[in-house]
């Protein structure tokens, strides 16, 4: 790494490199212990330097060897004519003698195939180009030597070399790389295969007659693997490429997409082709419509024999076990129709698919009810509906009694206001009853009357009602809540009549019930 460092600075700063060794030589003076350090410098140095030497030498005879300016690669197809250019536009000292053009194929093989000399004029050997290539300038100068070949084949493709005789220098030449493009033929296509566990290729996709040869890719979701290209190479000097897809076939792969993808330098867009995959395999084969509920007497019920199979269409056989079809069946194709259920339909339907690869059948076992299933099941469930609704009912109307007894005999369901003191006296009242009432005086020894409490509700409508004396509170202007509104209607009348009769004039049979007291 030392000497590789040394040899970068040597080419590009040699001063600095000077200034180096002039201080690596007084370290070495001034401390011996550093002397092999300064040795190994000195050697790297003197290394570098010579690298230096050998870079410019070669830069000197790549500028050199630039003195021809040629095309580095030109392109074309077949039928087309093709040029090549050669200058040697400043020769300087350079003597110019003659300049040759050579065809070098991919084998090796080099053939001249046009030659011109300032004397003795333009040449053209036998060569595969023979008669159809030529020098375009005419006069034709050792200058600007350029050629063109007409109707190319895709066998001129190759190298064209472009070379002078020169002094004092020696041959000078420039190479022009001619590629012959081929537009391909594409093709894909799908293998039809039985199904197995061994891998086989079930799609092919070819780019025949190209040039250069084309690239094949695979895409699919399916799980295999594509083969390496094959590539052939024809006789017109194209190419053909093929390359196939490999898969343990399977019935699930049936009809899978895959798809071949071309891409070719000709081409602007890759060429795609999708296609799907072909398996063959017995068929798989399934009874459907039978729910497990034929009745007798139900009608129209329907059986239909559902299968898969690769090749298509298959041979669709139904059979039933008893060994005999019942009358009231109708057989069409993959259907079996049984007009009216009765106990001859109980049996065993057996259907049977067949085609190149195998056979495949299934049965089912149809068991016939006197009744419909369904319609026992509907009358569970109505008659659980029915109890749920009169359980139903019946708590309603309970409800409902008890909240009736309960707003009519029960108390109230709110504290009705205290009522109000009412101070003021009638004086009326008092004097009319001590100046319109005489005094009645009672007997002190006469016996204590007996109470008829049987005659008392008999007695109400007859006898007036008249309450005790004035409590002192005014009810009026005050409101009263039931119950004790009806109270307040004789509160009323009670005052009137203390107005107007004066002192009470009630016995003590009558006095027996006491004035009724608002709480």
């Amino acid at each position: 790494m030392c000497c590789l460092a040394e040899r970068v600075d040597a080419f590009t700063t040699p001063f600095n490199n000077k200034q180096e060794r002039k201080v690596a030589a007084e370290e070495q003076n001034r401390k011996d212990s550093r002397e092999n350090m300064v040795r190994d410098s000195g050697f790297c140095s003197a290394t570098g330097l010579l690298g230096a030497i050998i870079l410019i030498l070669l830069n000197v005879r790549g500028l050199l060897a630039q003195k021809v300016k040629v095309e580095p690669e030109v392109v074309s197809y077949p039928g087309q004519t093709v040029i090549l250019r050669c200058q040697f536009p400043d020769p300087g000292q350079t003597q110019l003698t003659q300049v040759s053009w050579i065809l070098e194929k991919s084998d090796g093989s080099r053939t001249n195939i046009a030659v011109f000399h300032p004397k003795y004029g333009a040449n053209y050997p036998s060569s595969p180009v023979e008669g159809r290539v030529s020098f375009m300038i005419d006069p034709t100068t050792l200058e600007n030597p350029t050629i063109q070949i007409t109707e190319i084949a895709l066998t001129d493709e190759g190298k064209y070399i472009c070379e002078y005789a020169a002094y004092p220098t020696g041959n000078e030449k420039g190479v022009t790389s001619l590629i012959i493009l081929a537009k391909p033929t594409n093709s894909a296509t799908t293998i039809t295969v039985p199904v197995g566990d061994t891998a086989v290729a079930v799609a092919r996709c070819e780019s025949a007659n190209g040039r250069p040869p084309a690239t094949i890719t695979w895409l699919t979701s399916v799980n295999g693997n594509s083969s390496a290209p094959v590539t052939t190479d024809n006789s017109d000097n194209t190419v053909t490429v093929r390359s196939e897809y490999f898969l343990n076939p399977t019935p699930a792969d049936n009809g899978k997409e895959i798809t071949c993808k071309v891409t070719h330098r000709t081409m602007p867009n890759s060429e795609t082709y999708a296609m799907k995959l072909v398996v063959q395999y017995p068929p798989q084969v399934q009874i459907t419509g039978y729910d497990n509920n034929w009745y007798i007497g139900r009608s129209n019920v329907v059986l239909t024999c559902q299968y898969q199979g690769n090749p298509d269409p298959p041979t669709v056989n139904w059979k039933v076990s008893s060994g005999f079809m019942p009358d009231t069946v109708e057989v069409s194709k993959n259907r079996l129709t049984i007009l009216k259920v009765d106990d001859a339909v109980n049996t065993t339907f057996i259907c049977e698919v067949t085609n190149s690869l195998g056979t495949g059948k299934d049965q089912v076992a149809v068991f016939v009810r006197a009744t419909s299933k369904g319609h026992a099941t509907g009358i569970i469930i109505g008659a659980i509906i029915g109890v749920i609704l009169f359980i139903a009912l019946i708590v309603t109307i309970v409800l409902l009694v008890r909240k009736q007894r309960m707003n009519r005999d029960g108390p109230p369901t709110h504290k009705p206001p205290p009522p109000q003191k009412h101070t003021k006296i009638s004086y009326s009242a008092v004097s009319n009853t001590q100046n319109n009432v005489p005094l009645e005086y009672y007997e002190t020894q006469r016996v204590e009357p007996v109470t008829d409490l049987d005659s008392y509700h008999g007695d109400d409508e007859n006898q007036p009602k008249t309450f005790g004396p004035n409590t002192g509170y005014d009810f009026e202007g005050s409101e009263i809540l039931p119950p004790y509104c009806e109270f307040r209607e004789m509160d009323t009348g009670m005052v009137a009549n203390e107005q107007h009769l004066g002192p009470s004039s009630l016995t003590r049979e009558d006095s027996f019930m006491s004035a009724p007291m608002i709480v």
